[in-house]
């Protein structure tokens, strides 16, 4: 356990801990994670403005991904979302298409690509999909997805949820390693 200018952090690989979605997801809960995604993209593009390129290439724990590849990693995974909201409205309880995000990270792209090409996606990915998630009625909220990992049902509120989460792992991944290496 390390201690970051007042926030104890127990584990790096969960520095805001794992997703705890409630049982009941109410509206003010489904529009303060649309929040969430709706600002991520700015909030992690003035985070990461000033890095140098060998400060980007830091990974932000023993073993984990650099900076790079994990902004890489949120367009990458933001994107495979998207498209399953799509598909959970077109399609009955679909088994959505899961994918190794390890070695996406390690691909050439991933791991070398300037990060803005993934902060601009992230921008219009985001701008597109929050105006979506706002034209969702209370039924297309509850449709389900199968997600191949044990047969999971996930409802696209809860979806919205857990991405809203995943927005606030990978900024606290990159904020901490910044506080920790005293580059803010």
């Amino acid at each position: 356990m390390n201690k970051e200018k007042g926030r104890i952090v127990n584990d790096l690989r969960y520095p805001i801990g794992k997703p705890d979605i409630p049982n009941e997801i109410t509206t003010e809960v489904i529009d303060k994670w649309i929040l969430t995604l709706a600002e991520f993209p700015t909030k992690l593009e003035v985070l990461v403005q000033n890095l140098t390129q060998d400060q980007l290439d830091t990974p932000y724990r023993n073993g984990g991904w650099t900076i790079r590849q994990v902004i890489h990693h949120c367009a990458d995974s933001h994107h495979n979302s998207y498209t399953r909201f799509k598909w959970t409205l077109t399609e009955d309880k679909p088994i959505i298409k899961a994918y190794y995000e390890d070695r996406w990270a390690e691909l050439f792209d991933s791991k070398s690509a300037p990060i803005q090409f993934s902060i601009n996606s992230l921008k219009a990915l985001h701008a597109k999909w929050v105006y979506f998630l706002q034209g969702l009625n209370e039924e297309d909220l509850n449709s389900i997805f199968i997600h191949p990992d044990g047969n999971e049902e996930v409802s696209l509120k809860e979806n919205i949820g857990i991405y809203a989460w995943h927005c606030n792992h990978h900024y606290a991944h990159i904020e901490h390693l910044l506080i920790r290496k005293n580059w803010m």
